[in-house]
């Protein structure tokens, strides 16, 4: 990727962080990278294109993370906490459809594998247990649950029954 394309998907990256997906505009980025919107179409052809980008970034963060995981617990405390540390940002890449004819061949699958892995290759389980640890982030990152609520042992409970 081009320097100055990578220094626009870092500061739609910022926006996103900051304040959402939607915090990140084409207007928004021009003047957090000092330029005027149109100059961004130079680089990208619009603003689905810089999210594919900062998407493409978080499933590769996010598979570098789960890639050190040696069991299904390791595995879902990780995605767990990338979840919990970039909100917005695991929002950006799980809410709504994903733009797949956007990402580059590849990221989606390596971002799986760790968890294939772990799953011993069972697809189906696989997205069963995609299916729960999505569920109960998103559940926790809306506070959704009670205050007294022991999320460590739900994470257990549903790990152990997807076991």
């Amino acid at each position: 990727m081009p320097e100055r394309s990578a220094q626009i998907v870092a500061a739609a990256r910022a926006l996103v962080d900051e304040g959402g997906a939607a915090a990140l505009t084409m207007r928004a980025l021009g003047e957090r990278l000092g330029i005027r919107a149109p100059s961004l179409y130079k680089h990208f052809p619009d603003k689905g294109a810089v999210e594919a980008e900062v998407i493409t970034v978080a499933m590769r963060e996010l598979t570098a993370v789960l890639e050190r995981a040696d069991s299904l617990a390791e595995l879902a405390a990780a995605y767990r906490a990338y979840a919990l540390a970039h909100p917005h940002l695991y929002r950006l890449m799980n809410s709504g459809p994903l733009p797949r004819h956007l990402l580059p061949p590849g990221v989606e699958d390596a971002t799986a594998l760790p968890l294939m892995r772990v799953v011993g290759g069972d697809m189906d389980r696989a997205r069963a247990v995609w299916a729960f640890a999505h569920g109960m982030v998103i559940l926790e990152l809306d506070g959704r649950f009670p205050p007294d609520a022991d999320l460590d042992g739900a994470w257990r409970a549903g790990l152990a029954a997807l076991s």
